[in-house]
């Protein structure tokens, strides 16, 4: 039995928890995780839990092996999808999120370009790399805070909300005083001090989906931001490494409704970085639209061989007002009525 503390919890309700736990005659182990207090015990009977689940000061209580309790719909309490907001933008909601930019933030002047260029093709929200995880240490790997301001003066000029990488736990405080929405990369879906360190955080968060990562595994990192208290999460699928060499990922389109089986949170798509190819985004951008994702992601650039990153994979804004246009009309045709509101905006479904 895994009993789990509202991030509320006073030292009466811990001490009247812990009671009620030994009351059953096992030991309780505490643990801490994010704002949550985490108590352990073997027991697992259905009347032991509903009578704990009672307690006040208690959110949740599960049984059997630990897994994504908070991120499926069998631990979310509820039939109802999560809606994040971030800006003016919603995903969950009925109509599909299109978020748009360059890879890394290079200048303020082609940054401002480049926002100008995509709000009028109709992206939502702008995206924009100030901090660049590379290959190779020789790389460009962005401005870092430098990067983080021109995406605020970006954000005044447009008024469109930004999400950007953080990649280190030390830059966790810095990345969230500026961007609208915290980004996890592939690379670091797998990196759970810096996930714990984001659930700690009350910005929504972007979780992309390792190279090499199986759904369940994709779940789990997920739970530890909801664990941490912070319920704000949207799944990104960006392709998964392959035999295949014609594109540079495999974008796994499968994921989409199974996952939408499986959990509450939103999930997105970038055909970007799944295809590493320009001529590839705009049909697998709508195919992702077809399939059910609530957000298309994708590289835009107003000089596209001119980035000094991922430039084969970036398309020009009037290529993205085109991919804005038949998300709209894939919107109209396939999800007919808006799509049923959660209890509580920006948190997992009750």
């Amino acid at each position: 039995m895994i009993v789990l503390c509202r991030p509320d919890l006073t030292d009466a309700q811990r001490e009247r928890i812990l009671s009620g736990v030994r009351g059953l005659g096992v030991t309780p182990h505490v643990r801490t995780e994010g704002a949550r207090t985490v108590v352990e015990a073997p027991a697992s009977a259905d009347a032991a839990c509903c009578e704990i689940e009672r307690l006040a000061g208690v959110d949740r209580v599960f049984t059997g092996d630990a897994g994504a309790h908070l991120a499926t719909w069998d631990g979310a309490g509820g039939a109802e999808r999560t809606r994040v907001r971030v800006g003016t933008a919603e995903f969950g909601g009925r109509d599909t999120v299109l978020v748009a930019g360059p890879c890394a933030v290079e200048g303020r002047d082609v940054l401002l370009e480049i926002a100008h260029a995509v709000r009028a093709a109709g992206a939502h929200v702008l995206r924009g790399g100030a901090f660049k995880p590379r290959t190779s240490p020789y790389s460009f790997r962005g401005l870092g805070p430098e990067g983080l301001d021109m995406l605020d003066e970006a954000r005044a000029a447009t008024g469109l909300p930004f999400v950007t990488e953080v990649m280190d736990t030390r830059d966790v405080e810095l990345v969230e005083r500026h961007a609208d929405m915290l980004q996890i990369g592939s690379r670091n879906m797998h990196n759970f001090a810096l996930l714990s360190e984001v659930g700690r955080t009350r910005k929504p968060v972007l979780l992309k989906r390792g190279m090499s990562a199986t759904i369940d595994e994709w779940l789990a990192s997920a739970e530890y931001v909801l664990a941490g208290g912070n319920t704000q999460v949207v799944l990104c699928e960006r392709g998964i490494r392959t035999f295949e060499p014609s594109s540079r990922n495999t974008l796994d389109l499968t994921a989409v409704p199974l996952v939408r089986e499986r959990t509450h949170l939103p999930v997105v798509v970038d055909p970007s970085h799944a295809s590493g190819r320009r001529s590839l985004v705009a049909p697998l951008a709508r195919a992702a639209c077809a399939a059910g994702a609530d957000g298309v992601m994708v590289e835009c650039h107003v000089r596209p061989d001119e980035a000094r990153c991922d430039a084969k994979q970036a398309i020009l804004p009037e290529e993205l007002a085109e991919i804005a246009g038949s998300l709209r009309t894939l919107d109209a045709a396939l999800r007919g009525p808006a799509r049923p509101a959660s209890a509580a905006m920006n948190g997992h479904a009750r």
